[in-house]
């Protein structure tokens, strides 16, 4: 597929445990044998995060398996990589994390054109009852999603 877009990992858990404000696309600073791990679908963006500090966004708890064919120059599963914004998205983004409950969430992470790339989200937190909340209305928008096709049959 040339020149389209390949996930390579997606944290589904992110939307339910988070309300996504905001998203931004940006580049991974990575290794080479990190870059051949990603392309065999390799990452795990579960308990990874965000992280503004001194200027520069920073990925941190991403695991990416060491490469299969790899020597002894093979890098570190889960060292902290610097994600590449432009100078005024950090700033955005450094200014909203400063606020009460808003994290940088990791939400997929895929190839673009041959770059591998990471959708971080601006999220906050979702409490438990608004979760159980968010379960009601699913059901109750599905119930009514039924009846309505019952009703368009006969």
């Amino acid at each position: 597929m040339a020149g389209g877009i390949k996930i390579i990992a997606d944290n589904r858990r992110a939307r339910a445990d988070y309300t996504i404000e905001e998203t931004f696309e940006a580049g991974i600073a990575l290794t080479g044998t990190e870059v051949k791990s990603l392309r065999e679908g390799r990452a795990n963006l579960k308990e990874s995060y965000g992280d503004v500090v001194d200027g520069e966004v920073w990925l941190v708890g991403c695991h990416i398996s060491p490469y299969a064919h790899g020597n002894v120059n093979n890098h570190e599963p889960t060292r902290r990589r610097k994600l590449l914004l432009h100078k005024y998205e950090i700033n955005r983004l450094f200014g909203k994390t400063q606020e009460k409950g808003l994290t940088l969430v990791p939400m997929k992470m895929y190839f673009k054109r041959g770059r591998a790339k990471l959708e971080l989200g601006l999220g906050r937190g979702k409490r438990h009852g608004d979760r159980r909340q968010e379960l009601k209305e699913r059901a109750v928008n599905r119930e009514v999603a039924r009846e309505l096709s019952n009703r368009n049959r006969g």
